[in-house]
């Protein structure tokens, strides 16, 4: 049976009751480290961040609207292999979604970690979260969330959710052992907590925290915020399809592209130890440009750009989870999340797949099914 549980809070101060529930996870003999979002003590700036004793948890911040990075790489290189201890990792949906993926490809493992997430209230792109945070990172995030959970948006100062958060329609950690929910919860009095799998529920029995039932309201505020969300994705992707509906339009589109290759960096599930596009496959001789240059009379530098874009897009748009770290890697502002995004959602859709929805569900191309694309076979 399902553990549901509350985290007391006292006069909306979520980021205290939130340090308490990571110290009493320290607590646990089961439990060796956490790797949660901290406000880091040199800059206005949260990191995950690997904590072993309760007395480093003073910045503990999961609901900072920063989102610097994807913690699924970080949780990867942290299960890889076994660590002699069980971590619970407290992140974002799409960063657990992204994990599952990176299983699922076998750059991870589940057996030494129980994955925590909570309620997304989403981030700012790096730029606008610096502007908005200023001096005082802890005093930025309670102004965040309180003006989120009160129902008055996140714009604030300027700043507003990136293009990949609004668009976002899973903003729940349904992939997560334990769920945090926030959504359709007197957030003024507790936290919601739910096992959604056995080591969830061990882990939450082995805690002892008050036990509480799932508020009535909970699912109508999940259901009204995944609509909004849905629709807002819809318009996205017809703006972007409408933008890139043809060779011409795409290289428009991408034309700014400098080959950074920052979006294949910072995206969680492109995993190749060696990519193709750093290779001497790419290394041009001399002599080649000059030949493209008099054929065509000019060829723009560098090349390659749109070929290195639909590689990434044939690579990972069956395991794309929208996080949009893409986008806020990119130095030229270019909307790369928009165009990988409507990619791997007719991608998913057309192999009824779902990317870190379960790490029992194989992605697509991974095995053979008899009844699937029989209009396409001809079978």
């Amino acid at each position: 049976m399902a553990i549901t549980a509350t985290i007391e809070v006292n006069q909306q101060d979520l980021l205290t009751s939130l340090k308490a529930f990571c110290t009493k996870l320290l607590e646990q003999d089961a439990i060796s480290a956490i790797l949660v979002p901290q406000r880091l003590p040199m800059k206005s700036m949260v990191m995950p961040t690997l904590v072993t004793e309760p007395d480093h948890l003073d910045g503990v911040d999961p609901l900072s609207p920063a989102f610097p990075m994807n913690g699924a790489k970080v949780l990867a290189k942290l299960t890889r292999r076994p660590s002699g201890g069980k971590i619970a990792a407290i992140m974002r949906p799409c960063e657990i979604r992204a994990f599952i993926e990176l299983v699922k490809l076998k750059q991870a493992r589940t057996e030494d970690v129980v994955l925590i997430g909570m309620d997304c209230l989403g981030a700012y792109g790096n730029t606008d979260y610096f502007r908005f945070a200023g001096d005082d990172a802890e005093a930025a995030t309670r102004r965040f969330y309180e003006s989120v959970l009160a129902g008055k948006g996140a714009a604030l100062d300027g700043a507003d959710l990136t293009t990949a958060c609004q668009a976002c329609e899973a903003p729940f950690p349904t992939s997560a052992d334990i769920a945090i929910g926030l959504h359709g919860v007197d957030t003024g009095r507790h936290l919601l907590v739910m096992g959604q799998t056995p080591a969830g529920d061990d882990l939450l029995q082995q805690m002892g925290l008050p036990s509480s039932e799932v508020p009535t309201e909970r699912q109508a505020s999940m259901d009204q915020l995944r609509t909004s969300r849905e629709q807002y994705r819809d318009d996205m992707f017809a703006a972007t399809a409408a933008a890139t509906d043809n060779i011409d339009k795409l290289n428009t589109y991408l034309a700014n592209c400098v080959n950074c290759y920052n979006c294949r960096v910072a995206c969680p599930v492109c995993y190749c130890k060696e990519c193709v596009f750093v290779t001497d496959v790419f290394n041009h001789d001399p002599s080649q440009y000059l030949r493209w240059a008099k054929r065509k009379g000019a060829v723009k530098m560098p090349t390659d750009t749109v070929f290195y874009h639909l590689t990434r897009l044939t690579h990972m748009s069956t395991a794309c989870v929208g996080c949009g770290q893409c986008s806020n890697a990119c130095p030229n502002d270019i909307p790369v999340m928009e165009l990988f995004r409507m990619v791997a959602h007719n991608t998913q859709r057309a192999f009824a797949y779902e990317a870190g929805n379960s790490v029992d569900e194989k992605p697509p191309l991974s095995e053979f099914k008899e009844d699937e694309f029989q209009e396409v076979v001809g079978l």
